[in-house]
């Protein structure tokens, strides 16, 4: 009986941890220099505060969307990545994500194996898994994170109960 792989039954948050962590350890990512002082894309206001750990992360989510779409290009990552502009007082409009991130990272995952660019011109071109990016990203450990997850209606109840104790002892 097979074994149900697909990444995608996990959650996109902690699987992208799991995959930035495993990334780290891959020789050919490498956080490139120019990184530190670049923006993401023109919709953001300040350079990547933490590169190191945005470049990681960045790489995880494409991999992950690459499996999920087989086959993305980079226009569709700038898409996906860009945001909304603030223009003082005109208002916002979107604005693509940096193409050079994304083309970097693209490059390091074909050096590494994972990805191949295929193209056509009936099709859709792009990129797309190899099998040994496919193993590589169904065989990640997923690491659990915790989330502090409140039932605001128990504590809402439990508060309440309180209030009317101590109004009735008065």
């Amino acid at each position: 009986m097979e074994e149900n792989k697909s990444i995608l039954r996990y959650d996109p948050q902690a699987y992208n941890l799991s995959l930035a962590k495993a990334l780290k350890d891959i020789p050919e990512f490498v956080v490139p220099d120019f990184v530190h002082f670049v923006k993401s894309g023109a919709s953001r206001e300040r350079p990547i505060e933490n590169a190191d750990e945005f470049w990681f992360m960045r790489s995880a989510s494409i991999l992950r969307q690459i499996y999920k779409n087989k086959i993305v290009g980079v226009n569709r990552f700038r898409t996906r990545y860009g945001g909304k502009k603030n223009r003082g007082m005109r208002p916002e409009t979107f604005r693509k994500s940096s193409g050079k991130i994304i083309r970097t990272i693209l490059q390091q995952c074909d050096k590494a194996g994972f990805t191949e660019i295929k193209k056509g011109k009936k099709e859709k071109s792009g990129r797309k898994l190899t099998t040994k990016g496919k193993d590589f990203l169904e065989n990640v450990k997923i690491i659990e994170v915790k989330k502090e997850i409140k039932d605001f209606s128990k504590e809402k109840k439990a508060e309440n109960i309180k209030v009317n104790e101590e109004q009735g002892d008065k």
